[in-house]
């Protein structure tokens, strides 16, 4: 569990998995909550791309992840 933990820590993951599934919440379905979490964590990277950070993979893949969460709540809803 404390690796978990500090994984998410890392880098704020935790911030991009929280971001990714309020969006996908907010998208009102579970494709449309999917795209707008990749589209959100694409948007979030390149910022960072533009200010000089590497394009970070993980980070991307939270918010999808978090956007996939909120995908699921929508198919079970």
């Amino acid at each position: 569990m404390g690796k978990i933990i500090s994984f998410l820590k890392k880098s704020n993951r935790y911030k991009h998995l929280i971001g990714g599934f309020i969006v996908g919440l907010l998208a009102c379905g579970p494709y449309p909550a999917t795209y707008s979490a990749i589209i959100a964590g694409s948007c979030l990277e390149l910022k960072d791309k533009l200010h000089g950070c590497p394009w970070d993979w993980i980070d991307w893949l939270s918010t999808v992840a978090g956007g996939a969460m909120a995908a699921v709540l929508w198919l079970l809803l």
